[in-house]
């Protein structure tokens, strides 16, 4: 058995193992409509891990562009008009976060 909440226009918002206060009704586990409900579920978790995966890659690229034309073995003007405005602006974007550093309290400095 689930428990489920539904919206007004009768939609699965949530299904939990457990009782939950928002919830209205409950159902059998192996229902088909609770079953699609996790495959959806645990498709969107795969897709925002994949997005996650994304945003840390493009850090990595923009590094590895960086090594290269350091090294000599690129030069910056090789790579195309487009990815060197997005390098460009992604960079400005970066130093003007870390020039913020002094608004953002220091981590160790929290009570939790």
């Amino acid at each position: 058995m689930v428990f489920v909440q539904r919206d007004e226009k009768g939609r699965v918002l949530r299904v939990e193992h457990e009782p939950f206060e928002s919830m209205t009704q409950s159902m059998p586990a192996n229902d088909p409509e609770v079953q699609s409900w996790f495959a959806s579920r645990s498709l969107h978790d795969h897709l925002m891990s994949l997005q996650h995966s994304d945003l840390e890659l493009v850090r990595v690229i923009e590094d590895l562009v960086q090594v290269l034309v350091s090294r000599g073995l690129m030069n910056y003007t090789d790579l195309p008009e487009p990815a060197r405005h997005k390098l460009q602006h992604r960079a400005y974007a970066r130093a003007q976060v870390e020039g913020l550093g002094g608004l953002v309290p220091d981590e160790t400095g929290l009570p939790y």
